[in-house]
């Protein structure tokens, strides 16, 4: 008999670097090396943080999973700045692609297409039960 039971992250991590790779293995179909990482980037003016993304790299894909510029500095290229440091990054580590997820038709969506990306797919009530645009840059 078992019971399912919400916990903190940290009681199941010890689980997990036990068998993930295992699992990761077995779910693709093929022994996976798996090189977690992330990564913070920062735009400075100064001392001052005036920007920031949030970078994820596992395997051979990279994925933006935030990207703030604080609203008075908008317009003057440090997301995009950022978004081209994140692709030096990928580059670095050997990825393939690099992935957003941005509300589909939205200000993010055209903002992301203008610095190289494409849609690769829409996830219809993804989130928010909004639909999702994930965008992709090939790296290499």
């Amino acid at each position: 008999m078992f019971e399912i039971a919400s916990v903190v992250p940290e009681r199941t991590l010890a689980f997990r670097r036990a068998h993930e790779r295992e699992a990761l293995s077995t779910f693709w179909g093929f022994p996976v090396v798996w090189h977690e990482q992330r990564h913070e980037l920062a735009g400075l003016e100064g001392e001052e943080i005036v920007a920031a993304a949030g970078i994820w790299i596992a395997a051979s894909l990279a994925r933006v999973e935030s990207l703030v510029v604080a609203p008075e500095r908008r317009s003057r290229g440090m997301g995009r700045a950022l978004l081209d440091e994140a692709a030096a990054l990928g580059k670095y580590y050997n990825c393939h692609k690099l992935v957003a997820e941005v509300p589909a038709r939205s200000g993010a969506q055209a903002f992301f297409e203008r610095c190289g990306y494409r849609v690769e797919a829409v996830l219809p009530q993804h989130t928010w039960k909004l639909d999702v645009a994930v965008m992709r840059k090939f790296l290499l």
